[in-house]
């Protein structure tokens, strides 16, 4: 508490206006037939020295050590803890003793955010000298009066409204990632946007709920809420994991790394189901075996971090970055819950600080990833474009291949134009110039019927020395164009290389027109063929 004043305060005031008093505090077991007269008069009885938590369950008086002078209307405030009920009794310089107190079902009158019991001091004209807390059915698993303090009500407000600050700037900016990540996983339906976005929702139920704020709202009964907190933070981290596991590449999470992912989530869920539904039975046991599973969750969180940090993904090592203070802040956690390091306010809230950073920067790590994601489809679909490409393309010339021609060519209801094109005595052109030199003579007539053929033309290879021209029934000049560019082409070592060409006109609704209009046009060709070559000729009409 004194940590979270001294950081939180955001403005000095007067000494005499405000006051804010760590309290000092012995403790002993509770036995049948106290009397708090008789704690009040008996300080030998009691243990200072001794840790609190080391006492066990049960019940307890902590006595307090003589306050200093300060102002009546002041409140006490303190962790929350398990208890079943707490009596506060207040003795005042005039001898008086007066209580004030609540039960479990009944602190979320006193609650603050932060998660404190608030007891104003009943009302006296005397000043209050020492206070004894009477704690039944205490688990025990921090202490029993988690560091107290008299704060003035001027401070009280103070700290209140700050924190009121704080937890409303973490739940905007989680509401913010929460909203963006929902919309991006419905529109990009990625695998890995489903758990971070429970991720999100649950760490602001988490945050709703360690706070204080739900019990104060709802009228929750205080040792439910700590259940629910346990429930919130086990969830979150389940979430946390399947995240990680779906959104790493697989060769981060290969080998026995993925089984012990699944296994530390399935620890997770057991033991915190177990603490839930059996608390404050056996209750250390049960709070180190949910202490346990988050450590193994979070030192399972090294080798997922290390392999992120040295793959080839360079998203990883962003989203390794925003990993390592969550881990080092929950190790904390860790072992403040496992009694290695004393309560302190900061590292008790500091999942809320580091998950909210994590967030952000998880959020830079999954926009790289969707950069990268982007990236990799649109290289597929280009290798997917060229693979078609090269389907339908002839390799040799990049003319069309008959598949391709035949597939844009038939289903089309308006008279269209079809010339073929054969080249004379190719064997003879193969047996002069070699294979090589008539595969160049073919990309040479390739060319040729590209220059001469209009764009809204279909132009193909559609055998070894036989092209296919389909245009507009209208382009009946087409044909002898296409002639008198071939005759024109320089072939190489400039021999002379001759073409027939056969044309016909018809539709090309099935394929069955096609055929007929196709059989027309080749009958055309021969007939050019048995005129002498190098020359065109006409089908008759149908």
């Amino acid at each position: 508490m004194a940590t979270l004043i001294a950081a939180m305060s955001l403005c000095p005031a007067a000494a005499s206006a405000q006051t804010d008093v760590a309290i000092a505090t012995c403790f002993r077991p509770a036995l049948p037939g106290d009397r708090p007269a008789a704690m009040f008069a008996t300080p030998a009885a009691f243990a200072c020295a001794k840790p609190q938590r080391g006492a066990g369950p049960g019940d307890f008086w902590v006595r307090s050590a003589i306050l200093p002078p300060v102002d009546a209307a002041v409140t006490v405030r303190s962790g929350s803890l398990w208890q079943d009920a707490v009596t506060l009794y207040v003795r005042y310089a005039d001898g008086s003793v007066r209580t004030t107190g609540f039960t479990s079902a009944t602190a979320w009158r006193h609650l603050a955010l932060g998660a404190t019991f608030a007891l104003p001091l009943p009302e006296s004209d005397a000043r209050p000298v020492q206070l004894l807390w009477h704690v039944r059915g205490a688990a025990n698993l921090r202490g029993l009066v988690l560091d107290p303090h008299l704060v003035s009500a001027d401070l009280a407000q103070r700290y209140e409204l700050q924190l009121a600050a704080f937890y409303a700037a973490f739940v905007g900016l989680a509401a913010a990632l929460l909203i963006f990540n929902a919309a991006l996983g419905v529109a990009l339906r990625q695998h890995f946007h489903p758990p971070y976005c429970a991720m999100v929702i649950f760490l602001i139920g988490y945050a709703a709920s360690s706070s204080g704020l739900l019990g104060e709202l709802t009228g929750m009964d205080n040792n439910l809420r700590l259940r629910l907190n346990v429930l919130l933070l086990s969830a979150t981290l389940c979430s946390a994991m399947v995240f990680a596991r779906r959104f790493f590449a697989p060769d981060v999470t290969r080998g026995w790394l993925r089984p012990a992912i699944d296994l530390s989530i399935a620890a997770l869920v057991v033991t915190s189901l177990a603490y839930v539904a059996f608390m404050p039975w056996h209750a250390l046991l049960l709070d180190r075996l949910i202490s346990a599973s988050f450590l193994a969750t979070l030192l399972l969180t090294l080798p997922l971090l290390w392999r992120g940090w040295h793959g080839k993904d360079r998203y990883a090592r962003a989203f390794s970055i925003a990993w390592g203070l969550p881990l080092l802040t929950a190790s904390a956690r860790v072992m403040q819950a496992l009694g290695v390091i004393d309560w302190n306010f900061w590292i008790d809230n500091s999942t809320l600080i580091a998950m909210a950073l994590e967030a952000c920067c998880s959020a830079l790590a999954i926009a790289w990833r969707l950069k990268q994601l982007g990236e990799e489809r649109d290289e597929a679909r280009e290798q997917e474009m060229r693979a078609r490409l090269l389907a339908d393309s002839d390799a040799l010339t990049g003319l069309m291949n008959r598949r391709s021609f035949l597939r844009e060519a038939i289903g089309r209801h308006d008279r269209h134009l079809l010339v073929l094109v054969d080249i004379d005595h190719f064997k003879q052109v193969n047996e002069t110039l070699g294979h090589d030199g008539g595969d160049q003579v073919l990309r040479v007539f390739a060319d040729a019927l590209r220059r001469a053929a209009p764009a809204d033309t279909l132009v193909a290879r559609i055998g070894g020395e036989e092209f296919a021209v389909l245009a507009p029934a209208a382009a009946t000049a087409l044909p002898e164009a296409i002639l008198t560019t071939i005759r024109t082409a320089t072939m190489p070592f400039d021999l002379a290389v001759t073409a027939s060409l056969g044309s016909g006109c018809g539709s090309i609704v099935d394929e069955t027109e096609w055929k007929r209009l196709y059989g027309r046009a080749d009958d055309a060709l021969f007939a050019a063929k048995r005129a002498g070559r190098d020359r065109l000729r006409w089908a008759e009409a149908a």
